[in-house]
C-alpha cells in the first residue's frame, strides 16, 4: 500500500506539472512564515509588476495587517494608484493602452499561484530571455511566445538563449539553456532571492487566510493532543472497576 500511495502521489504531481505547461520547474522554496520575505516580495511586486497586473482580491488594509506594516508605510511606499487604504489593489493601466501595447489587458494575478503553482511562477520569472523575433523583444523558456517583456530585467540583467540543433520537422531550434550576457543590479543568487520573495507574496495574495490558518494549526494540534490524553485518563478511570 505504501508503494502504491507513493506511485499515485508521483503520478498526480507529474500530471499537474504537465497540465500547467510545467516542463522542468525550479523549486521555489517559499516560506509564508517568513514575514521579511513577504514584505520584500510586496515591495518588489508593487515596484515592478503592479503597473500592469492588479491584485483585485487583496486590499491594502489586509496586506498591511498580515505583513506587519503600518498604514503610512503602505500608502507612502506601496500604493501608486491613489487608492484608499481599504480599497483593492488595482492598476492605472487602461484597457485602451493595454490593447495598444500588449494586445490585451494583462491578467489579474491574485490567484496565479493557485492556478499555476508557486514553482511555475518562480520558474517563469527566472526564464525570460532576449528574442528579437518577438514583438516586444522578449521570450520565456517556460512559457514560449509570452506576450510580456521581462519586468525584472534591470535586476537580472540581459539573458540570452542557448539553442540546440534545428528540428527537421518544425525548422525551429529548441532552447536548451539560458545565460546572462550583461549583468544586472543583482547577482544570480540575489535575483533568485528576489523572485522567490515575489512568488511568496503572490502565494500569500492567493490565500491570505493561510497565514492565520497555519498559526492556528499548531494550537489545534496541541489541543487535540491534550484532549486525547484527557480522554485516555477518563477511559482508564471508567474501566478500572470493570477490568478488576
Amino acid at each position: 500500500m505504501k508503494k502504491l500511495a507513493t506511485f499515485v502521489a508521483g503520478l498526480l504531481v507529474s500530471v499537474t506539472a504537465y497540465a500547467s505547461g510545467g516542463g522542468d520547474l525550479l523549486q521555489s522554496g517559499t516560506d509564508l512564515s517568513d514575514r521579511a520575505s513577504l514584505q520584500r516580495g510586496a515591495q518588489l511586486y508593487m515596484n515592478y509588476c503592479s503597473g500592469c497586473h492588479s491584485l483585485k482580491y487583496l486590499r491594502y488594509s489586509r496586506m498591511a495587517e498580515d505583513l506587519g506594516l503600518t498604514e503610512d508605510e503602505v500608502m507612502n511606499n506601496l500604493n501608486f494608484t491613489g487608492a484608499k487604504f481599504g480599497e483593492q489593489i488595482q492598476v492605472n493601466l487602461t484597457a485602451e493602452h493595454a490593447n495598444q501595447w500588449f494586445g490585451k489587458m494583462p491578467p489579474d494575478l491574485s490567484l496565479i499561484t493557485r492556478v499555476r503553482g508557486s514553482d511555475w511562477v518562480y520558474t517563469y520569472l527566472n526564464q525570460f530571455y532576449l528574442d528579437e523575433s518577438r514583438p516586444l523583444g522578449w521570450n520565456n523558456k517556460l512559457f514560449p511566445n509570452a506576450s510580456m517583456p521581462n519586468p525584472l530585467w534591470e535586476l537580472q540583467g540581459l539573458q540570452h538563449a542557448e539553442y540546440g540543433e534545428k528540428d527537421k520537422a518544425t525548422g525551429e531550434r529548441p532552447v536548451h539553456g539560458l545565460k546572462i550576457e550583461q549583468a544586472g543590479k543583482l547577482d544570480e543568487a540575489g535575483f533568485r532571492t528576489a523572485t522567490r520573495d515575489i512568488t511568496a507574496f503572490l502565494e500569500y495574495a492567493g490565500e491570505p487566510a493561510a497565514l492565520k490558518r497555519q498559526s492556528l494549526g499548531v494550537w489545534v494540534i496541541l489541543f487535540l493532543a491534550l484532549f486525547t490524553f484527557l480522554a485516555y485518563l477518563l477511559k482508564t478511570e471508567y474501566w478500572r472497576d470493570v477490568e478488576h
